[in-house]
């Protein structure tokens, strides 16, 4: 009797827990600094005229998120690069650039290492939208000023590229693919919710994302999500290196999220995309007749606080 009446009270307090309301949302601290370390690998096929190519991407960012000031329902962080690095496998051979690396005649690693621990600010809501973003141009600026050297063609093409992987639309997606998480209000464990997030990343899409609140952990909140990726406007074309491109891509991304159970900071996440579709590039003087390219991405990322 004494082991069932045990039982019962274990059950019972483990059934309290599972309905207890929780408010998932940011709680930072103002003067304190929070982390974020980026890993990503993407692997691009393309099929241009029956052959196919494949593109290996890997990028890394270690950041670090100072917060400024705190309001009743955002915060204002100052946003720094601590480390970055991007290495491509092409088909005409690898390349890798990387901040960390001393090699006066590797310009565009010299490039990285000089955008290192410059701020720029961000507002971000307790829901983790970014609602503003200012300044990041002054990586930039700051960074190309240390080669007035460089000819005019390959500096533009060089910032088309960083601008890309990021700039101010690149980082707002980028970033709030992991924090725009957060329901409107408090959810019991099971409960779900949906967000609808902007991405910018060499092309307009928008994701619809279902988000569950899955496991109330010791020393963390589980968050697992599903969403649906699509092209934004795939009548609209965009400039890249003087090329104009439309895009017409759908996809899907599965998230499974940690945060901690203080800050509401993600502590780890895993994401996964794999997008698909066509590109096409506008009739010029060398494609009369345009080109329709079909293309395929996988990107696995993770984030983590350390």
């Amino acid at each position: 009797m004494k082991n069932i009446l045990t039982l019962i009270a274990v059950s019972f307090i483990w059934t309290s827990n599972y309905g207890q309301q929780i408010d998932l949302k940011l709680n930072l601290e103002k003067g304190k600094e929070y982390k974020q370390i980026t890993n990503s690998k993407s692997k691009i096929t393309q099929e241009i005229e029956g052959q196919v190519i494949n593109i290996e991407m890997i990028l890394r960012g270690n950041m670090s998120y100072l917060v400024t000031a705190v309001h009743e329902d955002d915060y204002e962080m100052e946003v720094r690069y601590k480390s970055l690095m991007m290495s491509m496998q092409l088909p005409q051979g690898n390349i890798e650039f990387n901040s960390e690396k001393n090699d006066e005649q590797d310009v565009f690693s010299m490039i990285l290492a000089e955008m290192k621990n410059i701020p720029f600010q961000i507002t971000m809501t307790k829901r983790g939208k970014v609602t503003d973003v200012k300044n990041v141009d002054t990586l930039f600026e700051s960074a190309f000023k240390k080669f007035p050297q460089l000819p005019k063609d390959q500096m533009e093409q060089i910032k088309a590229q960083l601008m890309k992987a990021y700039g101010k639309k690149a980082f707002k997606g980028s970033i709030e693919m992991v924090t725009a998480i957060y329901p409107d209000s408090s959810v019991k464990q099971g409960e779900s919710w949906k967000i609808n997030t902007k991405l910018e990343a060499g092309f307009s899409s928008d994701m619809t994302s279902n988000y569950q609140f899955s496991a109330n952990k010791s020393d963390h909140y589980f968050i697992v999500g599903f969403s649906t990726i699509k092209t934004t406007d795939k009548d609209a074309y965009i400039k890249s290196n003087g090329i104009a491109m439309k895009y017409n891509m759908t996809g899907n991304m599965s998230s499974e999220i940690k945060i901690d159970k203080i800050s509401g900071w993600i502590i780890e996440a895993k994401i996964n995309q794999e997008i698909e579709g066509d590109v096409y590039f506008k009739e010029n003087s060398e494609m009369p007749n345009g080109m329709k390219v079909p293309m395929s991405m996988k990107n696995d990322m993770t984030f983590s606080n350390q």
